[in-house]
């Protein structure tokens, strides 16, 4: 039996496209980079330590804030500016999802969380407490992705090239991620907007590089 050349090379075509199409959504569910959260109070940055995800707060609109709710009273003047709010979040086998802990600066508690990017823009963090009282809500994208470093051993997929990590003196360097990725349209506005980065490489955050070891 005769194929027809023609058809053949439209299916060709077609199986390219779909194959190009998956690949790109399967690259593109990315957590790391900067969040804007729902009521649009802070941007959270995500970012990949040592294989797992943890996310620290990079913005703030009303600037200045202190952790006055957490229970252990050394940390109640601790800037929440830099603040870890993901905890140690662990990759789901086989699906686009993290488990961990998130931090609720509001009452000082820790709970159980997932995050689960939903598109390249926007991702979901729901949280609960014991397995109940489930709630969540939706993070806009605001710059990112953040590359994983060469030097982090746990992170999958060929090095790409990292962000200038900020210098830290007296800390030892956990294996981390760099602080800046690629640019995209909504990271030069972020740039523009916030040329000073205070925060940088949350990997080598002390209240993260304690952890992430």
């Amino acid at each position: 039996m005769l194929h027809c050349p023609r058809k053949t090379a439209r299916t060709l075509v077609y199986s390219g496209i779909f194959l190009a199409t998956g690949l790109a959504q399967a690259f593109a569910l990315d957590p790391t980079g900067d969040w804007r959260v729902a009521d649009g109070v802070a941007n959270i940055r995500v970012a990949e330590c040592n294989g797992s995800m943890w996310g620290a707060v990079a913005w703030e609109k009303q600037p200045g804030g202190r952790d006055t709710h957490n229970p252990d009273v050394s940390k109640q003047n601790r800037p929440t500016l830099g603040m870890p709010i993901l905890i140690d979040m662990r990759k789901k086998p086989g699906v686009d999802q993290w488990e961990g802990q998130v931090y609720n600066a509001k009452d000082g508690q820790f709970y159980s969380s997932t995050i689960k990017p939903l598109s390249p823009d926007q991702m979901e963090i729901q949280g609960c407490v014991l397995g109940f009282l489930c709630g969540g809500e939706t993070w806009t994208r605001v710059a990112g992705p953040i590359p994983s470093s060469p030097a982090n051993s746990m992170a999958k997929g060929p090095p790409k090239s990292p962000g200038a990590p900020p210098h830290t003196a007296g800390m030892t360097a956990p294996k981390t991620t760099g602080s800046v990725g690629p640019k995209t349209p909504g990271q030069k506005l972020a740039t523009a907007a916030h040329p000073a980065d205070p925060v940088g490489d949350i990997c080598l955050l002390p209240d993260i590089a304690g952890f992430a070891h």
